[in-house]
């Protein structure tokens, strides 16, 4: 399996995630498999509600998608340029958008500081938000190298974050994803990437990226960064196969559109894009509010991918 396409699985395995994960985000744990039990399955699992469409994919995708537009029209990391496509989004009254990301993105404060100024008033933002949409940015750096990679993650997750945990959650996320694309086991990767994480938060990370943790352990909602992270890695560890490991996480209950995306990217990279079943991907679409009537479909998001990994 060539890089190509893990690229692509990681990136429509992500939108995928989102997708069918929305209509079971803050339900209960089990509710997936309890209405779409393994085997069974026939297309209907991208069954909508919760204000969905079926197969529409929510914020977590909308915003991956700006990021890497960004990155393919400005040849490169245009911070300044993914903030204002941030903003041009949410100004357009999207369905969904978190709470933080809302008002660091409204707030009024330049690029550079928006984050900052929330966090400084706040104290609290290590939402999973700059996670939910680093797939097609892990995808596009994975060429650079894991320092590059990591930098990369960091300096786009504090755009909206002001926290360092979700910096470094982010950074990990990308390193995974790099690790995956280059054909490595990428749970293989995380001692020596728990060591690239900075001092004050390698410890709560360390706790969360253990083969013995569980998800039941988590001291926070799977909305924060360290136990969505968490339990991605744990849904990759638990399974074998993409459609599996998608399961694991939307059963989870919670954050499950954000814990589903996360979980897609890294099994997308690890098993490739033929792992993902056609009829998860058939009606998969993702608008962009604020950018007249864009819808992307599989073909775009294919298309997208290739080129990020090129």
């Amino acid at each position: 399996m060539d890089r190509t396409e893990r690229a692509v699985g990681a990136v429509i395995g992500s939108a995928v995630g989102d997708a069918l994960g929305a209509p079971f985000e803050f339900g209960p744990a089990g509710a997936f498999s309890g209405r779409f039990p393994r085997g069974t399955g026939s297309g209907g699992e991208m069954c909508g509600g919760a204000g969905w469409d079926p197969g529409e994919a929510t914020d977590d995708t909308q915003m991956a998608v700006l990021v890497a537009e960004s990155l393919l029209e400005r040849a490169g990391l245009d911070l300044p340029g993914i903030f204002a496509r941030f903003r041009r989004w949410a100004a357009a009254d999207p369905k969904d958008i978190g709470l933080q990301t809302e008002d660091v993105l409204t707030n009024g404060m330049p690029w550079d500081r928006a984050a900052a100024a929330h966090f400084a008033t706040n104290l609290r933002a290590a939402g999973n938000g700059s996670l939910m949409r680093a797939t097609t940015s892990a995808v596009h750096f994975a060429r650079a190298g894991r320092q590059a990679t990591m930098d990369a993650a960091r300096r786009i997750a504090a755009l909206t974050h002001g926290d360092r945990a979700a910096w470094e959650g982010t950074a990990v996320f990308h390193e995974l994803v790099r690790r995956a694309m280059l054909g490595d086991d990428p749970l293989d990767a995380i001692p020596e990437v728990l060591d690239t994480i900075h001092p004050e938060h390698r410890d709560r990370y360390a706790t969360v990226l253990d083969p013995d943790w569980t998800p039941d352990r988590a001291t926070e909602f799977n909305g924060a960064v360290w136990p969505c992270l968490g339990s991605a890695v744990w849904a990759l560890r638990g399974t074998a196969g993409f459609e599996d490991a998608l399961r694991a996480a939307i059963d989870l209950g919670g954050d499950t559109d954000t814990v589903a995306a996360v979980t897609g990217g890294l099994a997308g990279a690890r098993y490739g894009a033929d792992a993902i079943p056609e009829r998860w991907t058939m009606p998969l679409h993702v608008p962009l509010p604020g950018f007249g009537d864009r819808v992307l479909r599989r073909a775009e998001l294919t298309e997208l991918a290739v080129r990020l990994s090129q």
